[in-house]
């Protein structure tokens, strides 16, 4: 059993306690009071466009801080010109909660992503209720029937998707979820290992007029330079800003900015 199949089996059973735990009505009742922050009208701000990743810990790096504060972090994230804020919400591999996610969605103006492994359409309605305005959907990890349920049951909620893939045949698939940010994740989900070779030679298969972000093993100026050259629009972020003694600096010298920060998303009240 690879990681990917261990965490979704865990992840299927923690719906089915969470389920228990809180009906999806009372959820839902949250949910429509949500106020949207657009990631794709963020990625069209200018400049280098980074959702930079909020993370206790990673199973390829361990702990990342022991001092985690992800509203905090989310906040110099904002002041440093992030353009949006992944949060990881998967619990055993990653210590993330849906605390952290509130406690982002309180401290940032900008668009949230719940960044957990989805496998059942209450989590799409958690993210919602939680005050994220998009999830993140792992193609290796669904079928497409369970891709297409998940990706209307978050469109059904006024929520964003990034469909993420990692070769050419997953990336056919993202595609075919017609809103979605097609995301190329680097990363080897059986070894862990990235490699930004698969961004780069991935790229030329998504369609000209996608909105697409670049994940995994991004760490410095010159790796975002390429993988922009390359036609990426975005950039998701984690470990090398994390990690980092002073995550704002890491940020900024990634966008490679002049201390200018870059306008907030701009934020609309769902019908």
């Amino acid at each position: 059993m690879d990681i990917l199949e261990q965490i979704m089996g865990e992840r299927r059973a923690a719906v089915e306690v969470a389920r228990r735990e809180v009906p999806v009505e009372a959820l839902r009742e949250r949910a429509v009071e949500r106020v949207h922050h657009s990631l794709p009208d963020a990625l069209g701000g200018g400049g280098t466009a980074i959702v930079a990743e909020v993370k206790k810990a990673s199973p390829s790096a361990g702990l990342l801080r022991p001092d985690y504060d992800p509203g905090a972090m989310a906040a110099i994230y904002e002041a440093n010109g992030a353009c949006g804020i992944s949060v990881l919400t998967e619990p055993n591999h990653f210590l993330g909660s849906a605390a952290h996610v509130q406690a982002v969605r309180v401290a940032v103006e900008l668009p949230v992503l719940r960044k957990d492994f989805m496998c059942d359409p209450y989590q799409v309605v958690e993210a919602a209720a939680w005050g994220a305005d998009l999830i993140l959907l792992i193609v290796a990890a669904l079928d497409d029937a369970a891709l297409h349920t998940l990706y209307e049951a978050a469109r059904e909620l006024g929520l964003d998707v990034l469909a993420e893939a990692h070769n050419t045949e997953e990336l056919a698939r993202a595609a075919a979820l017609q809103d979605a940010i097609l995301g190329v994740n680097s990363r080897n989900l059986k070894t862990l290992q990235t490699d930004l070779a698969v961004a780069h030679r991935l790229r030329e298969h998504i369609p000209a007029d996608r909105l697409s972000l670049a994940e995994s093993g991004i760490k410095t100026r010159a790796d975002i330079e390429g993988l922009a050259a390359a036609g990426y629009g975005g950039f998701l972020i984690g470990e090398s800003i994390v990690g980092h003694d002073d995550p704002g600096a890491k940020l900024r010298e990634l966008m490679g900015r002049d201390g200018l920060p870059r306008r907030n998303a701009r934020s609309t009240k769902r019908a």
